[in-house]
């Protein structure tokens, strides 16, 4: 069984492959998080490529909070043919390439949750988001409506976002770690978030988000490949795939105590002070709101 890492290497593998079908050939090349590639200059045969390092932060307790990297340096040799058309359409329609991606996920049967689930649940929201919202996996309502986040969680997790100026519908875009509902609403497997992550990672390469905020535990945990408790993960900044990260509280477990909301208070302000950064100033979110 491939490990999580492994799988998101070899993807990222396959989009180095792709751009260098594109271009003709090895280029060195250049790129920041949120924007395209930039062509600098063929280099010579013995041009070394960097290792990119690996990001790290400081949590609460002085402990560094290690981050995979936004990018793998490609294995020797390790060259694997593309076969989809995804990549292809996603810079020129991302929207279409979005579409093709969710029927893709509509029709998967990776992993043993496709058997129970009477729908799959792909994500909803916008092209080019504020923020891109990973939980974990979808329950029974989103598992009838196909849509994430609708439940009374969702419900309560909207609230968050129009507390800071967000929303599914006009800069927000929201999806899950794995993308059927696993039995009983049980956390889902490492075999099965394994089966999932490619598509999570297509998903954000298609839409090309300025932050990523991580919805509770599971989100967090996958995403950051640590066995850390989201206590102690939330609040602490960092980055996934290049992009400005922030985990939280899942809203259920606010819903269950209340005491969370001050947290999660301040993990939004701290969110909308990532975003803001993004155009280059910082915005006071004001005092907290009633959710």
């Amino acid at each position: 069984m491939k490990t999580l890492n492994e799988i998101c290497t070899e993807y990222q593998n396959i989009v180095y492959d792709l751009e260098e079908a594109l271009t003709g050939g090895n280029f060195r090349r250049h790129r920041e998080p949120g924007k395209p590639k930039i062509i600098l200059e063929r280099p010579s045969h013995s041009a070394a490529i960097e290792r990119p390092h690996q990001v790290k932060t400081q949590t609460g307790e002085g402990q560094s909070l290690a981050v995979p990297p936004a990018s793998a340096e490609r294995a020797s040799g390790s060259r694997r043919a593309f076969t989809g058309g995804s990549f292809l359409s996603a810079a020129a329609n991302p929207a279409a390439a979005l579409e093709a991606l969710a029927e893709e996920v509509r029709g998967c049967s990776l992993c043993p949750l496709c058997e129970k689930r009477k729908q799959a649940v792909p994500g909803v929201g916008v092209i080019n988001p504020l923020v891109m919202v990973i939980g974990e996996a979808p329950g029974a309502e989103e598992d009838q409506k196909g849509e994430p986040f609708v439940g009374p969680a969702g419900r309560y997790l909207d609230k968050w976002l129009e507390a800071v100026g967000l929303s599914r519908h006009v800069n927000a875009y929201i999806a899950n770690i794995v993308k059927c509902r696993p039995p009983e609403n049980r956390d889902p497997a490492p075999e099965e978030a394994a089966a999932c992550m490619p598509y999570l990672l297509r998903q954000t390469q298609i839409i090309r988000p300025k932050t990523v905020l991580a919805a509770g535990r599971v989100a967090a945990q996958n995403l950051l490949q640590t066995g850390e408790g989201i206590g102690r993960l939330r609040g602490q900044s960092g980055t996934w795939q290049g992009l400005p990260f922030l985990a939280t509280y899942h809203p259920s477990a606010v819903l269950r105590d209340p005491q969370l909301r001050r947290p999660v208070w301040d993990d939004m302000k701290k969110l909308k002070g990532l975003i803001d950064a993004q155009d280059a100033g910082q915005a006071d979110a004001g005092a907290a709101p009633d959710f």
